[in-house]
């Protein structure tokens, strides 16, 4: 059961918020980058969750069509083949999906499992993201109760982000200031909306300083604390302790303790995109540099079709990769806690 059912994904959450740690979520583009990924959970011998943007959806398409649900399935149907050669239990998730990138990325892949669903099968993906952060919180809201819906009887999972994560991603971008934190009235008023799981089971993203993309220390001041202060106001007004599955949105860079105070606060789910990134091109771009005159056929010689093979430098970027990865499941405390 390397892909997991909604009973298993359900489980997952919950041990993980018992456990005060989290799983990475490794955002992939490729048939490697996702070897690399449950490579890398495999050695920890850590569950995790899969995770592909509109725009990596879109590149998987192919640049001929650019087809975001094409790339999508695509992928998730390799994955649901690969992965079972892997002794780790993972979840398929969609990341960022902006207003009017709907119809033409979540809504199909909702449709696309409520009816594997109604065959007696399991959903394509276990959850989708749906990014409202750039509309008020009245329709981010409200189109986000439609999604629960949809979503709720593909046994699926949404995760909902409230209020903007700083940079870019995709196309989304957000400016670094105060809008960055979200309030205890943003959290009372998303509850009043979606519930606290009798609607459907949501993840929640709530921003407390989170930038996409690469900063250097000082540049974003991160406030994981304030996720305590979500949480207890919450409930306090509807009588259900720790209410909320959170997300960790714009993780590249942050410290050790600012992490630790996190997952002490309800996160469960840490995106991880920039450094897996990094870590898959650096080698490449090493390989590169240093065998010029193999991967050039420079003035007018053969090259050697050792070093531009594709598979030379793609097992150095996928162990990179990997390591990095591994490392991730440490600093979220995953590592060792694979469902047996």
């Amino acid at each position: 059961m390397p892909i997991a059912t909604p009973e298993v994904y359900n489980e997952m959450l919950d041990r993980a918020k018992a456990g005060k740690f989290a799983y990475p979520a490794i955002n992939v583009t490729s048939s490697q980058t996702l070897n690399a990924a449950l490579r890398g959970f495999a050695e920890a011998e850590s569950d995790g969750i899969i995770q592909i943007s509109t725009g990596g959806a879109e590149f998987l398409g192919g640049q001929y069509s650019k087809d975001m649900v094409t790339g999508a399935v695509a992928l998730a149907e390799y994955a649901h083949i690969i992965a079972e050669k892997y002794p780790v239990t993972v979840a398929l998730h969609t990341d960022h999906c902006p207003k009017d990138k709907l119809d033409g990325y979540v809504r199909p892949l909702l449709a696309i499992s409520q009816e594997r669903v109604k065959a007696g099968q399991n959903p394509l993906f276990q959850s989708h993201m749906w990014d409202g952060s750039a509309e008020t919180l009245a329709d981010n809201l409200a189109i986000a109760q439609e999604l629960l819906e949809l979503a709720r009887s593909a046994k699926i999972i949404l995760e909902v982000e409230i209020t903007p994560t700083g940079g870019e991603e995709d196309g989304v971008s957000h400016e670094i200031n105060d809008s960055l934190y979200t309030t205890v009235d943003d959290a009372i008023r998303t509850a009043e909306a979606l519930g606290l799981g009798d609607k459907g089971r949501y993840l929640l993203a709530a921003s407390f300083g989170n930038v996409h993309g690469v900063y250097k220390p000082g540049n974003v001041v991160l406030r994981p604390e304030l996720l305590k202060e979500l949480s207890d106001g919450v409930a306090a007004k509807f009588g259900k302790p720790s209410p909320f599955d959170f997300v960790f949105h714009g993780g590249s860079g942050s410290s050790a303790q600012e992490i630790v105070t996190a997952l002490e606060n309800g996160v469960v789910k840490m995106n991880i995109d920039t450094d897996t990134q990094y870590a898959f091109t650096r080698p490449v771009a090493d390989h590169m540099f240093k065998n010029y005159d193999g991967v050039l056929k420079v003035d007018g010689e053969v090259g050697s079709k050792k070093t531009y093979d594709p598979r030379t430098w793609g097992k150095l970027a996928e162990a990179s990769m990997a390591r990095r990865v591994v490392e991730a499941t440490q600093n979220l405390r995953s590592a060792g806690t694979k469902i047996k």
